[in-house]
């Protein structure tokens, strides 16, 4: 290990506000799911209902995300992202202060809330190269995995806290308001946009940009692993209910994630002078994930289990954004993130369905086989991409941008 680059981050000029920004920004977005689905459940008196605000709210963010990264790309991510952020907070307080008798509207305005959320994260990745190269560049694709993880834990448990100790409706005012200020932050933040080189011909197209030799079957890992994260997550809660403690899944959920927080710092201090292929790391994965497939009747020996598969997500998801990063031109990161965005938010709600079913037909365990398959899948996708090397201009990377 090599703590280095941590070191030279920090004093790195930009990044530690980008950074910080970025994360305080998401924060209260992350929040929002937990009080927007108490608010439909107390509006509607049951919680079919709040399903259905909380899947309108994710089909609007899916179908914008890539419209917004896409236009970061062209006319800059400041005035995109402070934007779309102020509008989001609007939409915010619309639903906190719709009248309880005006429910069946909730979709509708949770639609169009969804479709206001700022690209931050697209835009954050998007300026990683800009503001870093080398094994920099690879250790803060692991910072910014790694603090992915802790919002995913303290985001719907700061939402829970304030509709504990508040309402809904003040969770959601409370969102809106923090989030407009972050945002705004955030967007103060950012790199000019990147003229299109004209020499490499015309800028890509949406088609040209997915559909390509190498990002297609990263963006296809990308939906797998993803889908797979929404099994184990419905499988953890599942685990909980079998044994009467809904407590268990909470406590599962922080374990897996203190273990890819563990994996995060330390794949991003590796000194990274070998070349590395991200398969090699989905495929420790999906070993890790068979492992929990035999433990699921132990909820200590599930929740060992859970962290040592923790201690890989980071350190695949960081591999996965920096092939993404080196394999499209630079005029185009922030759509294709977006892209890969949307594709994780379809795959998480496909994964949902389908892990419940697999659970109701074959028991807890099913959770698991599922994310495990579904590695497996990501594994033998990500074959075909070219690995890291500790040489920036490798000749492979080199005709994969200029494409």
């Amino acid at each position: 290990m090599d703590l280095s680059a941590y070191r030279d981050l920090w004093k790195t000029h930009g990044v530690m506000a980008l950074l910080a920004s970025a994360l305080i920004a998401r924060l209260p977005v992350m929040a929002t799911m937990v009080p927007l689905a108490f608010l439909a459940k107390d509006a509607a008196g049951n919680f079919g209902w709040a399903g259905v605000v909380a899947g309108a709210y994710s089909v609007g963010t899916a179908i914008a995300s890539v419209v917004w990264s896409r236009m970061a790309d062209r006319r800059g991510a400041r005035k995109v992202v402070i934007g779309t952020g102020m509008a989001w907070g609007v939409w915010m307080a619309v639903l906190a202060l719709l009248p309880y008798s005006w429910y069946r509207l909730l979709p509708v305005a949770a639609l169009l809330a969804g479709a206001f959320v700022a690209p931050v994260t697209s835009a954050l990745r998007a300026n990683w190269p800009r503001l870093v190269h080398g094994s920099k560049l690879r250790a803060v694709y692991s910072l910014d995995a790694t603090a992915q993880e802790l919002l995913f834990v303290f985001g719907p448990l700061i939402g829970a806290i304030i509709v504990s100790f508040a309402s809904p409706r003040a969770g959601l005012l409370a969102c809106a308001i923090t989030a407009a200020g972050a945002i705004w932050w955030f967007g103060l933040n950012q790199q000019p946009a990147v003229p299109h080189d004209a020499s490499a011909g015309p800028r890509p197209t949406a088609w040209q940009l997915i559909f390509h030799p190498h990002r297609t079957p990263i963006l296809l890992a990308w939906a797998c692993l993803v889908m797979g994260f929404a099994s184990m997550s419905l499988g953890m809660v599942a685990v909980a209910d079998e044994h009467g403690n809904r407590l268990i899944a909470g406590i599962l959920e922080t374990v897996a994630a203190a273990g890819s927080v563990t994996g995060g710092v330390v794949a991003g201090a590796l000194p990274g002078r070998r070349t590395s292929a991200v398969w090699r790391r989905m495929l420790v994965l999906s070993g890790l994930v068979v492992l929990c497939i035999f433990v699921t009747s132990s909820v200590v020996a599930l929740a060992i289990a859970m962290f040592a598969t923790g201690c890989m997500i980071a350190p695949t998801i960081a591999a996965i954004y920096e092939r993404i990063g080196a394999l499209t031109p630079t005029s185009a990161h922030a759509e294709i993130f977006g892209w890969a965005q949307s594709g994780g938010m379809v795959g998480s709600a496909i994964g949902s369905a389908v892990a419940g079913a697999a659970v109701e037909a074959g028991g807890v365990r099913y959770a698991w086989v599922l994310t495990a398959g579904l590695s497996v899948l990501a594994t033998l996708s990500l074959l075909r991409v070219p690995p890291h090397r500790p040489a920036e201009t490798s000749a492979v990377e080199g005709a994969a941008v200029a494409a």
